[in-house]
C-alpha cells in the first residue's frame, strides 16, 4: 500500500513538472519569441525612418552602409554569447533565440552588401568585382557575409539532420566569420577604431570562454 502511495506521488509529481515545462516554453513561443523578433526590427525600422527623412548626414549611403554592418555584427555577438549564457545560468532559454538572432545577423549583412553595391556602385557588376578583386577590405567583409549565407541556408532542422556531424562542423566557422567581420571593421574605420576594438574584445571573451570549456571537457572526460 505504500509502495503505491509512493508511485502515485511521484507520477503527480512527474505530471505537475511536464505541466510547468510544457507551460513555460508555451509562454515562451507565445511572448518572447515574437518580442525578440520584434525588438530586432528596430534598428532596421529606425533606419528606414531616417532614410525617408534624409537624415543620414552629408553621406547617406555611406552611413547606412556603416550602420548595417555594424548592426549584423552586433547581432552576430549576441548569438554567439547566447551558449555561454545557458551554461552560466543553466536555463536554456537563452539558446532557443540562438538561431533567430544569428538569422537576424545575416539578414543585417544582406541589406549591408546591398546597400553597398546598390547606392555606392550602381549594381555596375564589373566595378563590383573589382572592388573584390583589388580591395581586401571588402574581399574578407564578403567571406565573411559567404560563412553567415552558408550557416543560415543550413539552420533549419530539416538541414541539422540530413548533414549529422558535419553541421556542428560547418557553424563552428562562425566565429571565423566574426573574426573577418570585425578586421573589416577595423580596416574600413582606421583611425577611429573604439567600436571595433569593443567589439573585438567581446569576441576574445567568447573564443576564451569556448576554449576553456572545451578543455574543461577534455579533463573531465
Amino acid at each position: 500500500m505504500q509502495t503505491r502511495s509512493l508511485r502515485s506521488i511521484k507520477a503527480w509529481t512527474s505530471r505537475q513538472i511536464s505541466k510547468q515545462t510544457f507551460t513555460a516554453t508555451t509562454l515562451m513561443n507565445i511572448y518572447i519569441k515574437p518580442a525578440v523578433f520584434m525588438l530586432a526590427l528596430v534598428p532596421f525600422a529606425l533606419l528606414l525612418l531616417q532614410v525617408l527623412q534624409n537624415n543620414l548626414g552629408p553621406d547617406p549611403a555611406h552611413e547606412l552602409a556603416k550602420e548595417t554592418g555594424e548592426w549584423s555584427l552586433r547581432f552576430l555577438l549576441v548569438a554567439l554569447s547566447l551558449t555561454p549564457l545557458r551554461f552560466i545560468t543553466g536555463s536554456p532559454q537563452f539558446v532557443r533565440q540562438r538561431r533567430m538572432l544569428g538569422l537576424f545577423a545575416l539578414f543585417y549583412a544582406t541589406v549591408h552588401l546591398l546597400v553597398w553595391m546598390s547606392f555606392l556602385l550602381g549594381f555596375r557588376w564589373i566595378a563590383i568585382g573589382e572592388e573584390l578583386a583589388e580591395r581586401p577590405f571588402i574581399t574578407i567583409g564578403f567571406f565573411a557575409y559567404l560563412i553567415l549565407a552558408a550557416l543560415g541556408v543550413t539552420s533549419p532542422k530539416v538541414m541539422v539532420r540530413k548533414m549529422g556531424k558535419n553541421w556542428k562542423r560547418l557553424h563552428r566557422l562562425v566565429y571565423v566569420a566574426a573574426v573577418l567581420a570585425i578586421v573589416h571593421l577595423l580596416w574600413i574605420l582606421r583611425t577611429d577604431i573604439q567600436e571595433a576594438v569593443l567589439y573585438g574584445g567581446i569576441l576574445a571573451l567568447l573564443l576564451g570562454y569556448r576554449v576553456h570549456r572545451h578543455f574543461a571537457i577534455q579533463r573531465g572526460a
